[in-house]
């Protein structure tokens, strides 16, 4: 079978390297005999026999309390339909990722080789003492409903058909919030439902559990209208048929409040939605397109509230707002089932979130300034932080209200505060980073487009729609890597500085007038815009690109020097500084400088400070700051203490606004609990360092890369701070992620200096 390139990197990206997406990892020493002895033989036996006496102590000594199953028989996958157990297996792997990058929850996913229900359940049944909880996904209707129903009864543990409840509370929530703003009451409005699948009927089950009115309710499978006088109806379809003379979808959106579509692509008309009640409310939720686009729809009402399953239009009914935090509260307060008083909470709280302040962090994410209440933005976006502490505890409070709680939360403020500390942070900045990077993509000139990485990582950030490449080089030997390595670039500016005859003497005559005083002369300035390095950094001075990427290939100082000749200095910037963001769980680290000042004085570390702050807010974090010795607030003499104390004690007196402190040893910046019971009185007591200013180049640089070669983590650098535009280099032998990830960061500087 041939493969389309996206389709070919869709299959690269899950068998490259270890096969599949998820692994297993101890959360315990290892290293010992003795560790060995406690994990297995002979220390296993002792929570064996605690688990033995009391069986609730399987939550205290295992992985029970946050491991849910992800459990299909691969009869409904996606838009694919019945493809097996097998083939369902890379949906079910994403779903445990999913889980795990939202909520902090660990999943196996199970694909059982049934179709027989009686079978399906009896083995979900028999796995119930390995499992908190239960995620069905994935099984066709009408069979899930009888499972499902089957297994809420016969199990004490969480269990959800997402499928079927993920879109019904998401979609609640946003009915919610589009009927307060267009001031319609729930109970009187007249809803058309198209399709009459699993999702369908659990939507429209938890809407008239809302308040709508289930006579109010008109469902469509594909032969039309759901009537009683059909006699081609299930038990399940039976519970929405009307008394009705309406047969097609058009006679149906006549007048109809709420358009709610799971079916398929472009069913819908403009037509259809002229004919509907004022302030019309659409939910065209097919996956992967939409029952109408989003621009047919808004043209064709432009009182339309209108919300999709996609990501690049607003109000993205995203199954991922639900179901990781409704599971995280579930298995927080070890609740027996998921009931509908939890659904319900979970649609509230989802609901009462859209209605809040969205944080900067998210706002800068999606490039926008504004995002408030409103038409446009009826639910929250997936990558809004408070989602976990929001959701969870609804969710948490909700089963202990019904009486499904085993173990009740007492302390919600430690609560909140557990759901924040449980999310690894770094997946979330990079996504944060992404997204904005997607609001206001630049032209992004790549000086070392000969290179297969480079046009590999140029393609995802074209199809990402992050950047919009600029190659620089031989064009045929571009056009054939893109060949050979069938790259699909599309239409895309490639420019040979070598035949630019005209833009190099330009461009030469231009940095002649730069540096006619610093030893060069006009046909030594025309001969270096042959470098690729010296004609991108002209490009970007004069406009002509955006940003300027360089240095997979070259050496680093050899790669800067063009940049502080043509770029220069932001305005009120003495000193260019290099910064590297370390990535770990516990979110980005940002270290500098790195790469440029030698010995910096504290004139210059106050430089370095101030620039380092001033981007990692442009990238949507908070820093505080650690400035490093090897002293402790004095406790140590010499040049480096000195300096660095000289350089804070400007910083507090002339920019209260940054937090930071110093000298201080880096084990102390690192620990808080170690940082307050020696220096009660540092600024950084009670905080989290994530950014650590070094005196010299020497201890930077070393700092940093021991980070990168400690393993599970990634770097991105070096960021340059102060130049007038957004000028970065590549480490060498950067891979395609890095350099995705190096793209994503000039872009939002980019977004920031123009």
């Amino acid at each position: 079978m041939s493969t389309t390139k996206q389709q070919q990197d869709a299959l690269d990206y899950h068998c490259t390297g270890r096969p599949g997406k998820i692994e297993v990892i101890s959360t315990k020493p290892t290293q010992t005999k003795r560790d060995l002895s406690l994990a297995y033989s002979p220390g296993v036996a002792e929570p064996c026999l605690m688990i033995a006496e009391n069986v609730e102590d399987v939550y205290k000594y295992t992985a029970k309390g946050n491991l849910v199953a992800v459990i299909t028989n691969g009869t409904a996958v996606l838009g694919l339909g019945d493809i097996g157990p097998e083939a369902s297996k890379p949906v079910m792997e994403g779903k445990g990722v999913l889980f795990k990058i939202f909520a902090d929850i660990d999943v196996f996913d199970i694909e059982l080789n049934t179709k027989d229900i009686d079978s399906f359940v009896a083995c979900v049944k028999a796995l119930e003492p390995t499992f908190g909880g239960i995620n069905l996904e994935d099984i066709k209707a009408p069979e899930c409903f009888e499972i499902e129903e089957q297994l809420k009864k016969a199990l004490k543990i969480p269990i959800m058909h997402d499928d079927q409840h993920g879109t019904a509370i998401i979609s609640g929530a946003a009915l919610l919030n589009a009927l307060e703003i267009t001031s319609k009451k729930i109970e009187n409005i007249k809803m058309v439902v198209n399709g009459a699948g699993a999702s369908a009927m659990s939507c429209s089950k938890l809407f008239i559990a809302l308040g709508v009115k289930k006579e109010n309710v008109l469902m469509l499978d594909s032969k039309g209208t759901l009537r009683t006088s059909r006699t081609d109806l299930d038990k399940y379809k039976t519970y929405f048929a009307t008394e009705t003379t309406i047969e097609t979808l058009e006679d149906a959106m006549k007048g109809a409040d709420v358009f709610v579509g799971l079916s398929k692509a472009d069913i819908l008309t403009q037509d259809m939605i002229k004919s509907m009640a004022i302030d019309p409310i659409v939910f065209a939720m097919a996956n992967p397109d939409p029952e109408i686009s989003y621009e047919l729809a808004i043209s064709a009402r432009p009182d339309i509230i209108f919300a999709t399953g996609r990501s690049d239009y607003p109000n993205q009914v995203n199954n991922v707002l639900g179901f990781p935090f409704i599971f995280r509260g579930a298995l927080d307060v070890r609740a027996t089932t998921i009931n509908e008083e939890m659904k319900l909470a979970a649609v509230r709280a989802i609901a009462q979130l859209a209605k809040e302040p969205v944080p900067d962090t998210v706002m800068k994410a999606y490039n926008e300034s504004n995002v408030e209440f409103g038409r446009t933005y009826i639910i929250p976006k997936p990558i809004d932080p408070r989602l976990i502490e929001c959701v969870s505890p609804a969710v948490a409070k909700a089963a202990m209200d019904s009486g499904v709680a085993k173990h009740p939360i007492a302390n919600w403020e430690n609560y909140k505060l557990e759901l924040r500390n449980r999310l690894g942070l770094d997946n979330r900045f990079i996504r944060r980073m992404m997204t904005r990077a997607r609001q206001n993509p630049k032209r992004v000139v790549f000086a070392e487009a000969d290179n297969v990485k480079i046009l590999k990582a140029a393609q995802i950030c074209k199809e990402e729609g992050i950047a919009i490449p600029i190659l620089l080089g031989n064009k045929e030997k571009i056009q054939a890597l893109l060949l050979d390595n069938a790259i699909d670039l599309g239409e895309v500016l490639i420019i040979d500085p070598l035949l630019e005859d005209a833009k190099r003497e330009e461009y030469g005559q231009l940095f002649f007038d730069k540096r006619q005083r610093k030893g060069v002369n006009i046909y030594e300035s025309i001969k270096l815009m042959r470098d690729r390095n010296y004609y991108g950094c002209m490009m970007v001075n004069q406009g002509e690109g955006d940003a300027f990427i360089s240095g997979l290939t070259k050496n680093y100082p050899r790669s800067l020097k063009p940049a502080m000749q043509i770029v220069g200095k932001e305005e009120g910037i003495t000193k260019i500084a290099g910064m590297y963001i370390i990535m770990t769980k516990k979110g980005p680290y940002f270290f500098a400088d790195t790469t440029v000042n030698i010995d910096p004085t504290a004139e210059e570390l106050v430089e370095i400070a101030k620039s380092t702050h001033a981007e990692i807010i442009k990238l949507g974090v908070k820093p505080t700051i650690a400035l490093l010795s090897y002293s402790n607030f004095g406790s140590a003499k010499g040049e480096v203490p000195e300096k660095v104390s000289k350089a804070v004690a400007y910083l507090h007196k002339n920019h209260p606004e940054i937090t930071i402190d110093g000298d201080v040893q880096a084990n102390f910046a690192m620990n808080n609990e170690l940082l307050k019971e020696n220096f009660p009185f540092s600024t950084l007591v009670d905080k989290d360092v994530n950014t650590f200013i070094f005196p010299n180049l020497a201890s930077g640089n070393i700092a940093y890369k021991f980070a990168q070669s400690f393993g599970h983590s990634e770097s991105m650098g070096p960021v340059l701070l102060g130049f007038n535009k957004s000028v970065h280099f590549l480490q060498l032998g950067s891979s395609i992620r890095e350099i995705v990830n190096m793209v994503a960061v000039a872009v939002i500087d980019a977004q920031g200096k123009s």
